[in-house]
């Protein structure tokens, strides 16, 4: 990469401090044409890598900033290239003209993601580490955080390396095989192949299977609150979020399409998502309401179905326990597979003893609430975090969160199993090491340890912020 490049890497808009990136083969050479150090026995030149200098950038012999310059050089840099961070002050005006000298004297702005590509280019980094890093820049949550971090580190890259190179090991004695195909000669043990590939698949499979847990961290559980109109699920998501974001009136069926937000609740991100009240009705706009609840239950993880505890009767019998419990079956019947929790809300306004009965009568998935009062509400939030299963990131597993690795794991899991069953159909060696390679291909593209199409490159890269 022959190109000096040059970017803010701080959020663009006005503050205290800004940092501008510039990086490349040219980058000592650029910036000591515009930047003038006020003790006059530092050099940039001289300047040692890990330093910093205090100086001015100056424009046709106009100051355009005073700056501070950490100096990185090739290849203990981020990039791997030479690379200065530049320190200024965070006027928009400022970061401009600094960019703009920087480009009038050689260098060019970086593309989306250029600075880590480069990083991958020089070996500072695999391919699944320069993912991590957009997604530790993206997490919103400490969990998220946490998983981008361990990725970051290279806790996921070192077990697909391990796993390739025990595969690659056997690739190698069965292709020689090839090479002595007359001489009817082996040098692969079929059972430690064998053997070898259990091992793979189980890896595998954990790993693929941690993908709906790292799903879940990375953008979140998603939380439809559900139940009949007036039930107070617009006045729990405004409890659960703390502002007013859903209207609350006496008026049965105010809701009438999905209102979504997002919360932060035990180190774990929840989309809780109010829906229209669940009745028969006529009216045309709020049927599309319901219909959409429907769909929203389909897209959920957690179901929150809520119902009012005024007008329970005091036994286990009643027209509206009766009616609450055909709508609990129902949702059984859709929410196939995820989490359905029972909210008993607007306890505050009943005697709870004399209604115990009823509720009993609904089973022990049940939670009590006041939305109104917040009463209840902590013990709600650990059922719900409870629900996402943490042991993993606990214990410091790796936990697939990119759709990307998650297909190419897949893809290696089929492979194996083919190789699997070639050996047990006694297939001759060409076509296993046919199926080994593929295996390969597919885990050394989550590290990017095979050709990499440049397609795959730029999509990979382009969703990062300009400046990373």
């Amino acid at each position: 990469m022959e190109d000096t490049i040059c970017a803010l890497s701080t959020p663009q808009g006005i503050g205290a401090i800004a940092m501008i990136r510039l990086s490349g083969p040219d980058a000592f050479s650029i910036f000591n044409q515009v930047f003038t150090p006020f003790k006059k026995k530092q050099s940039l030149s001289d300047a040692p890598g890990y330093s910093m200098l205090f100086g001015k950038i100056t424009e046709n012999g106009k100051t355009v900033d005073e700056v501070m310059a950490g100096i990185f050089r090739n290849p203990h840099s981020y990039t791997g290239e030479d690379t200065i961070e530049i320190s200024c002050h965070g006027s928009t005006y400022i970061q401009e003209q600094i960019l703009k000298v920087l480009m009038e004297n050689g260098a060019r702005l970086a593309e989306p993601g250029e600075y880590t590509m480069r990083a991958f280019a020089n070996g500072k980094m695999d391919l699944s580490q320069a993912e991590a890093v957009a997604d530790l820049i993206a997490s919103e949550s400490a969990a998220a955080h946490r998983v981008a971090l361990q990725q970051m580190r290279g806790g996921f890259s070192e077990e697909i390396k391990v796993l390739r190179e025990e595969l690659i090991n056997f690739a190698s004695l069965v292709e020689l095989e090839l090479d002595f195909a007359e001489e009817d000669v082996e040098f692969a043990d079929r059972q430690q192949l064998l053997d070898l590939l259990e091992k793979i698949k189980k890896v595998l499979k954990r790993l693929i299977d941690s993908f709906a847990t790292g799903n879940v961290i990375k953008n979140g559980v998603p939380v439809a609150i559900v139940g009949a109109p007036n039930a107070g699920k617009s006045t729990l998501l405004n409890t659960l979020l703390n502002e007013e974001r859903a209207i609350v009136t006496e008026v049965a069926g105010t809701t009438r399409d999905a209102i979504e937000d997002e919360i932060n609740l035990g180190g774990i991100k929840f989309r809780f998502i109010d829906t229209a009240g669940i009745r028969e009705t006529k009216d045309v706009v709020e049927s599309i309401g319901i219909q959409k609840t429907f769909e929203k239950i389909e897209q959920s993880s957690v179901v929150l179905y809520l119902f009012n505890v005024e007008g329970l009767p005091a036994g286990q019998a009643g027209s509206k326990l009766d009616l609450i419990r055909k709508e609990i079956e129902q949702l059984k019947a859709k929410a196939q597979g995820k989490t359905l929790l029972i909210v008993a809300n607007k306890v505050d306004l009943v005697d709870i003893h004399s209604v115990e009965s009823a509720l009993a009568s609904l089973g022990d998935n049940l939670v009590l609430i006041s939305a109104l009062e917040k009463t209840g509400i902590e013990e709600l939030i650990q059922r719900l975090t409870a629900e996402v299963n943490l042991d993993a990131l606990n214990s410091n597993q790796t936990i697939v969160t990119n759709m990307r690795h998650y297909e190419a794991l897949n893809k290696a899991f089929s492979d194996i199993q083919k190789v699997e069953q070639g050996l047990e159909n006694q297939i001759s060696g060409d076509f296993l090491a046919m199926d080994i390679r593929e295996a390969l291909k597919h885990l050394g593209s989550i590290i990017g340890e095979v050709e990499t199409d440049r397609d795959i490159l730029g999509n990979i890269f382009g969703k990062f912020c300009i400046g990373k």
